[in-house]
C-alpha cells in the first residue's frame, strides 16, 4: 500500500500501524492509544502514541513510541534508513538519543521508522524562564559539551554510515558548506542582500584550516533540538542534517545569536559561556577547540540561518495558505522576517573580527 500520509488520515495510519505491529511482534492483537501528530516539521511528520500489544502467549505490554515519517521526499533529504542507522549508532556509542525499534515498510504508506518516546520538554523559552528548570540551566552547558564530544567520536566506518554527506573532493568542510549555501542563496533569493554578500566575501577570505580527519557532525546542534527535564539533557533530536565535516561547526552553531532567545550574555543557547562549553567538550574527549575556527563557524551559522529564513519566506510567498494551515503559513512568513536580524548580526560579527 502506498501514498502520502497527511494529518487528516490519522485513523488510517493508526490502523496501518496496528497491522504492522501485530505482524512484526507476532501478536494476538494491538491497540493504539493517544495517537497524535507532534508539532514541528514541514516535510517530515512525527507521531506519538502508546501501543498495547497482546502476545500470542497471553502476556501483554505497552510501548511508548514515536513514528518518524516522510510523507513526501525532497532532493538531498536524508533517508529514513540512514537516520535509523545513525540513531542506532549514536545510542550504542552512549549518546543520549531515543532508542530506535523498527524500520517501517511499504504497508505504512510512506518511509518511516519507530523509536521509543523520550518524555520531556523541548521549548527553549521554558528552559530559560521556568523555575522548574533552574537546576537544568546550571548544568546543561557542560552536559551539551560532553555530549557533543561523544557525537564527534562516533566511528563512522564501524557503523557503516557511508551514506552521510561528505566534503567535496579537494575542498575543506568549510569551503564545501560555503559553496553549498551560496548556491542555494543564488537560486532562491529574490532581492539584493548586501550584508549577506559581504559575509560570503569575509568567510572566503578567512577560511579555517581543514581538520586532520573529518568527524561526524550533528549539523543542527542547538537548544531547540534537545529534550530536557529538570535534571538537564535527556535526548538529542533532529539528526537529518548530520554529515562528515569539521567538529568545530557544531560548537559554532549552538552559539549563533538566534538560539540565545535574548540572553546575549550567555551565548551557548542562552544558558552559559563559550568557555564552559569548550572545557566540558575537551574534558569529555573532544578535539582541542580551535577558537578562531569556532568563531568562523559562528559567523557562517548566522549566514546559514539568514539563507534559511529567506527560503522559508519564499515558500510562503509562492504557495498560498491551505485551508486549516494558516498558522503554518504565518510561521514561515515570520521566520522570513528574521533575515534582517541575521544581517545586523553579521555586520556586527565582521566588524568585531
Amino acid at each position: 500500500m502506498s501514498g502520502a500520509i497527511t494529518p487528516g488520515s490519522s485513523e488510517d495510519l493508526s490502523s496501518r500501524l496496528c497491522s504492522f505491529l501485530q505482524r512484526t511482534h507476532n501478536a494476538r492483537s494491538v491497540r493504539i492509544d493517544d495517537f497524535r501528530l507532534l508539532t514541528g516539521g514541514a516535510s517530515r511528520q512525527t507521531w506519538s502514541f502508546d501501543a498495547v500489544i497482546e502476545h500470542a502467549d497471553g502476556k501483554s505490554e505497552m510501548l511508548s513510541l514515536v513514528l518518524r515519517m516522510d510523507p513526501r521526499t525532497e532532493a538531498g533529504q536524508m533517508s529514513r534508513e540512514t537516520e535509523f542507522a545513525l540513531l542506532k549508532a549514536a545510542h550504542e556509542e552512549g549518546v543520549p538519543v531515543a532508542k530506535v525499534r523498527l524500520m517501517g515498510d511499504e504497508s505504512l504508506g510512506a518511509p518511516g521508522f519507530l523509536m521509543e518516546r523520550v518524555e520531556g520538554e523541548t521549548i527553549a523559552r521554558k528552559l530559560l524562564r521556568d523555575e522548574e528548570y533552574a537546576d537544568a540551566r546550571q548544568v546543561m552547558t557542560g552536559q551539551l559539551g560532553a555530549i557533543l564530544a561523544r557525537i564527534h567520536a562516533i566511528p563512522v566506518a564501524k557503523h557503516s554510515l557511508d551514506a552521510l554527506p561528505t566534503p567535496l573532493p579537494g575542498k575543506s568542510p568549510a569551503e564545501t558548506e560555503v559553496d553549498r549555501f551560496e548556491a542555494t542563496y543564488r537560486a532562491i533569493t529574490p532581492e539584493p542582500h548586501p550584508a549577506l554578500e559581504l559575509a560570503f566575501r569575509w568567510l572566503r577570505q578567512n577560511m579555517p584550516p581543514a581538520p586532520v580527519e573529518p568527524t561526524l557532525v550533528h549539523g543542527d546542534y542547538r537548544i531547540g533540538n534537545v529534550i530536557f527535564g529538570p535534571e538537564g539533557v535527556r535526548a538529542i533530536l533532529d539528526w537529518e542534517l548530520a554529515h562528515l565535516g569539521d567538529p568545530m561547526e557544531d560548537l559554532g552553531w549552538i552559539c549563533v545569536r538566534s538560539w540565545r532567545f535574548g540572553n546575549d550574555d550567555r551565548p551557548v543557547g542562552g544558558l552559559g559561556p563559550r568557555g564552559e562549553l569548550w572545557a566540558s567538550y575537551e574534558a569529555a574527549g573532544g578535539r582541542k577547540v580551535d577558537r578562531e575556527a569556532v568563531r568562523w563557524w559562528e559567523v557562517f551559522g548566522s549566514l546559514r540561518w539568514g539563507i534559511i529564513c529567506i527560503g522559508q519566506a519564499r515558500r510562503a510567498m509562492e504557495s498560498p495558505p491551505k485551508e486549516g494551515h494558516a498558522g503554518s503559513h504565518l510561521e514561515l512568513l515570520t521566520i522570513g522576517r528574521r533575515t534582517a536580524e541575521t544581517e545586523w548580526e553579521l555586520l556586527n560579527l565582521m566588524e568585531e573580527a
